[in-house]
This record gives C-alpha cells, sequence and structure tokens, in this order.
C-alpha cells in the first residue's frame, strides 16, 4: 500500500483567497519510508503572505520570489500524489487548500476517500489531549528540536513517525512471512540462540495439573484443547497422565 505523508503552508487561513506556497511530502509503501520525497515552493501570485502565518513557517516573499507558481507544478504534484492514501495533520486545512488550487485550475479536487487525518487518529487514541505535532513527538519521544519554524517537508517527516506509532508503531512493519526478503526475518536464521544446559523443573504441581485436566474435559469435545491436543480426547483417556 503507498501513502504519502503531506502538508502544506499557506499565506493565511482564507480558502477563498489565500493560496498555497509550500507543499511537502513522504511516500511510504507497506508502512515502509522509500526515501522518496515531494518539496515544492510555490509563489502565490497576487496575495502576500499574512503577518500571522508569517510568523508561524517563517516563508516571506523574498524567499519565494522567482519560484514556480501552482499551474507550473500541478501535474508534478498530481503525478507524485496520485493513487496514494494522502495523510495529513489537520487534514481538512490541507486539503481544501489543495482543492482550491486545483479548482482555480478546473482540475478535479483530491479523493476524500483517500484522506486520512492524524489529528483524528490522535484524539480517539489520546481523547485528553494535547494532539498538536509538536505534543505527539514530545509524546512519543520523537526528536522535533530541528522545528524552529514550521516547514511543509520537515512537518511531514515528523508526521511519519507520529503516524506510524499511531497506528501501531514501527514493528507492524516487519514480517513474519518466511517468503519475505526483509523485516525479522532477514536476519533471523543468523541468531545464535543459547541452549538450555539443564531442563527447568516443572512449575505445576500434580493437583494443579489434575485440576486442569477435569476443566478441559467439563468444555467438552467441542473445546480447543480437544480439537489441538489429542491427549485430551477420549481415545487417550486411559494413558493420560494427569487422570
Amino acid at each position: 500500500m503507498r501513502e504519502i505523508i503531506f502538508d502544506t503552508e499557506t499565506t493565511g487561513l482564507d480558502f477563498a483567497l489565500d493560496r498555497v506556497i509550500e507543499i511537502g511530502g513522504v511516500e511510504m509503501v507497506d508502512r515502509i519510508p522509500t526515501g522518496r520525497t515531494f518539496h515544492m515552493l510555490i509563489h502565490p501570485e497576487d496575495r502576500d503572505v499574512h503577518a500571522d502565518a508569517l510568523a508561524i513557517h517563517g516563508i516571506g516573499m523574498d524567499k519565494l520570489a522567482g519560484k514556480p507558481f501552482f499551474r507550473d507544478v500541478c501535474d508534478q504534484f498530481l503525478e507524485f500524489f496520485a493513487d496514494a492514501k494522502l495523510v495529513a495533520h489537520n487534514a481538512s486545512f490541507d486539503v481544501r487548500m489543495i482543492n482550491a488550487e486545483l479548482a482555480r485550475l478546473q482540475r478535479d479536487p483530491l479523493p476524500p476517500h483517500m484522506i486520512v487525518d492524524t489529528l483524528e487518529l490522535a484524539k480517539r487514541r489520546h481523547p485528553m489531549g494535547p494532539n498538536s505535532l509538536d505534543a505527539l513527538c514530545r509524546r512519543y519521544s520523537i526528536d522535533s528540536s530541528r522545528r524552529t519554524f514550521h516547514g511543509a517537508l520537515l512537518d511531514s517527516e515528523l508526521l511519519l513517525d507520529v503516524y506510524l506509532e499511531l497506528t501501531g508503531g514501527r514493528q507492524t512493519s516487519f514480517s513474519l512471512d518466511p517468503r519475505g526478503g526483509g523485516g525479522m526475518n532477514a536476519s533471523a536464521d543468523k541468531l545464535e540462540l543459547p541452549v538450555r544446559q539443564r531442563t527447568l523443573p516443572a512449575r505445576l504441581s500434580a493437583e494443579e495439573k489434575a485440576r486442569h485436566y477435569k476443566m478441559v474435559q467439563d468444555l467438552g469435545a467441542d473445546s480447543l484443547w480437544q480439537k489441538c491436543d489429542p491427549i485430551y480426547r477420549p481415545t487417550e483417556l486411559l494413558s493420560h497422565p494427569y487422570k
């Protein structure tokens, strides 16, 4: 499964008037980052960067001088983002801003069924919050010290780690399928496990074993114990050591 974890920076918060000035995205396939990224600074044409937005992301008009317009990078953007699940924090904002840009070019909006909002995931998992990206980085011990300003690519990279934690943690990307070429199996055959020199003594008393055996018999022939272990089946009753 291909996923793009992405973020945008904008000139402000007005969907009708403000423009997207930065898009960053990182690609992940089957929960493993591929190393492929998308990053663009975009000139907002006739819209200036609002002072409040500038204080957050630090991207002024001086940094956008000479950068392409959205119409110039739209095809590159759609090519990278196409056919992927799109993951963003407070995704409704980013998606509405991008869809406004696409609408100006009479292009189709991003498909809503492909959008995943990590803010909503975080609210369900941590209902008491806080659930900002910075707060989630602290919660999951993700180093965000480079984040002096909001930046679309850096925020996407941080969000990828947060998203993995919100959806099960990085260990879920390891495969236990012996046919796989990576993950835990790649080195499992190289592990040298110590051999116990002496068998551990039984921890259950004879009385406890007898009680367990009786419990299994009381469960009946359809119980998993009797189905999975032949020693509990009626044909084995006479020879069972704990009968």
